[in-house]
């Protein structure tokens, strides 16, 4: 009989921006039979952390939705926003470590400075805020360019002043490859300098980065396991990067292909025909668990299920690679 600690424990963690879409009940659902089928536990957690954008009474209903939907999660939500002190013990962590430094670029600085890097926008920080005498820990740190002015508040030791315009806090990362197995997409190599750069971990509002945040959540949680959308692919290695410099064992990245309209753009909570008010209104819960079931490769026609009858028919190789139109 296997062990209770060897089941796997995984978790979703939406955020309450708005109502869920069929996109968010797809990654549900596949971190919900990921876990279940093998024996393990599903943990809910609301990255609620965006006070500005996130809702408790979106929460509450989105959790209704899963419920209805019949995809029970083991024992009580985890809410971020009551987490801030905990952020704040491992981010000072990280600042006791040298690695932390204080970044003023806007996000306009950096596409004027790079072009974005990867398919979803993203631009690998060029450095502009780096400071010349921050250690990275077990890596050397490449000099900054000359060229590049380095504001001295953010060297310790330094006599100027504090700018007065606010400052997101960026961790410095290696030039160095990080190396894992992704449970869908096999193996993935990312170097974290050329590829991500730098990061933010502290937001300039003070707010917590997703980036430190996930990790500590997932590790104090017991997380062995994290399902999400390949959008997200190039976290992992982010991820990885700090949870080893706070102490911790790094989970399994399983990444799934993204549900996305005829024009080959990422299901969002814009598409209001597929979020789950007009889904409940037209559709029953098994019908769209049904639904989903084909599109990932369980069944060979959309038929009526409950997230129970999948358990028997879950694997990961039967899931696409490729993302899936959904017309």
């Amino acid at each position: 009989m296997e062990h209770i600690n060897d089941r796997p424990m995984g978790r979703f963690a939406p955020s309450p921006t708005g109502r869920m879409h069929l996109g968010n009940v797809f990654s549900a659902l596949l971190s919900w039979l990921s876990a279940k089928s093998r024996g393990g536990s599903w943990l809910l957690r609301i990255e609620d952390i965006d006070t500005g954008r996130s809702r408790r009474d979106y929460a509450l209903q989105l959790m209704d939705d899963l419920q209805w939907l019949g995809l029970a999660w083991d024992g009580e939500p985890l809410w971020q926003s009551q987490r801030s002190h905990i952020y704040e013990h491992y981010f000072s962590l990280l600042q006791q470590q040298g690695c932390i430094y204080p970044c003023y670029c806007t996000r306009a600085d950096l596409l004027a400075a790079q072009a974005p890097h990867e398919s979803d926008g993203r631009v690998v920080y060029p450095g502009t805020c780096r400071p010349r005498t921050l250690a990275i820990p077990g890596a050397a740190v490449p000099a900054a360019s000359a060229s590049v002015p380095v504001p001295t508040a953010a060297v310790p030791g330094a006599s100027a002043s504090v700018p007065s315009r606010p400052a997101a806090m960026r961790l410095m990362v290696p030039d160095e490859v990080v190396a894992f197995t992704d449970g869908h997409y096999g193996q993935q190599q990312v170097n974290l300098a050329r590829q991500v750069g730098d990061f933010i971990v502290r937001r300039k509002d003070g707010g917590w980065a997703y980036q430190l945040a996930v990790v500590v959540d997932d590790a104090l949680s017991g997380v062995t396991e994290v399902v999400r959308g390949r959008d997200l692919l190039l976290s992992s290695p982010q991820q990885m990067y700090v949870a080893r410099l706070l102490g911790f064992s790094p989970q399994h990245f399983i990444h799934f292909p993204l549900l996305v309209n005829s024009d080959g753009q990422r299901l969002s909570k814009r598409d209001r025909s597929l979020d789950m008010a007009c889904l409940r209104e037209q559709y029953s819960a098994r019908d769209i668990i049904g639904m989903l079931a084909h599109l990932a490769g369980l069944t060979p026609q959309p038929q009526p299920a409950s997230p129970t009858d999948l358990l028997p028919l879950f694997q990961w190789d039967k899931v696409p690679t490729e993302d899936i139109v959904v017309e």
